[in-house]
């Protein structure tokens, strides 16, 4: 398996906001805003990767400023680290006000997502070469935040039990 640069799963999405992504008085709902950035984060991924791809965890998100409707909204995703099965995606959320060109940070959040093969068990993959000094910043300090992770949650790991669900239509014999 070859290792691949942060460059080559990148992505970048824009989205003008709608009335339907807003409260009456026009700001921007926050969920509409997190369901972009868990999809920004599962591109980048599903690019890394060339496989299914699942969120395992988001860390906290801050709305630092609103967006309002009319905003055009960027969602900026990178790969920032890569262990075995799982890979952490930084993600920055701006807004940029189409009538005066200005630009917002909205907020920034870290996502961490794993790797399935065809039989939804986490799988291994492609390394990571960080070649700038700040993605080889990002890389480290997304290794260290990995352990702080792994260390929260290790408590809960032995209690997880698979609960009932519908399965996959390709998944039917």
């Amino acid at each position: 398996m070859e290792a691949k640069t942060v460059s080559q799963s990148q992505v970048e999405i824009a989205q003008v906001m709608m009335p339907e992504h807003a409260n009456p008085t026009g700001n921007v709902h926050g969920g509409n805003l997190l369901k972009l950035v868990d999809q920004a984060g599962a591109i980048v991924a599903a690019r890394h990767t060339h496989s299914n791809v699942v969120t395992a965890s988001v860390d906290r998100f801050d709305f630092i400023s609103p967006a309002y409707i009319g905003n055009l909204v960027f969602i900026k995703a990178s790969m920032n680290y890569v262990s075995k099965t799982s890979m952490e995606i930084g993600v920055r959320v701006e807004a940029e006000c189409l009538k005066t060109g200005t630009h917002t940070h909205i907020g920034s959040a870290y996502l961490t997502f794993v790797a399935l093969d065809k039989d939804d068990k986490p799988t291994e993959v492609p390394g990571l070469i960080p070649e700038t000094e700040s993605e080889k910043r990002r890389f480290e300090e997304a290794k260290k935040r990995r352990e702080i992770r792994i260390q929260r949650t290790k408590p809960h790991r032995h209690s997880h039990r698979q609960q009932a669900c519908i399965i996959r239509p390709e998944k039917i014999n």
